[in-house]
């Protein structure tokens, strides 16, 4: 594995490449899930270039949906949530209960999805703030929620980046 670190409107992201140059990871600064930065091999600012012209164009206001390979390593619960993600489009956003209910799962399988959606190695691309509790009011967000919030500002156009 190597890893890339690039600028971006809400701090610097840390992108994590296989070997096969799929991203395993894309992690915030503080993020609360990121594992530590010495398991990611050697830094190397030009692995996953598509990545980081993606991630500038989606920042630029050019891109609403991503296209880059991903290696999301997870349970399979945890990759079923994250492939739901995925199905959020850019601009809007759904709640922890309607992902449970999408999924077919009990009801109050809410609180797993959102642990679920908590341990999302790929922030941004697999959208997981695009996710709010039940009454539409932002909860725990990896990256922290003041960059949750940006990110959703972001793809109503209110936001200033």
């Amino acid at each position: 594995m190597t890893y890339a670190m690039m600028d971006s409107p809400v701090g610097p992201l840390t992108l994590v490449s296989t070997e096969a140059g799929e991203l395993a990871g894309l992690y915030m600064e503080q993020h609360r899930h990121q594992p530590p930065i010495e398991t990611f091999g050697d830094r190397d600012d030009a692995v996953l270039p598509a990545v980081a012209e993606q991630l500038t164009e989606y920042f630029a206001h050019g891109r609403t949906t991503f296209d880059v390979p991903l290696h999301l390593a997870g349970t399979p619960f945890q990759q079923r949530v994250w492939t739901a993600l995925k199905a959020i489009p850019y601009g809007e956003i759904t709640t922890y209960g309607e992902i449970a209910r999408e999924l077919g799962l009990v009801p109050g399988a809410s609180r797993a999805v959102g642990l679920a959606n908590g341990k999302n190695p790929v922030s941004i691309i697999v959208p997981c703030h695009r996710v709010v509790g039940s009454t539409g009011n932002l909860t725990g967000y990896g990256g922290g929620l003041h960059r949750k919030q940006a990110l959703l500002d972001h793809e109503r156009g209110d936001a200033l980046f």
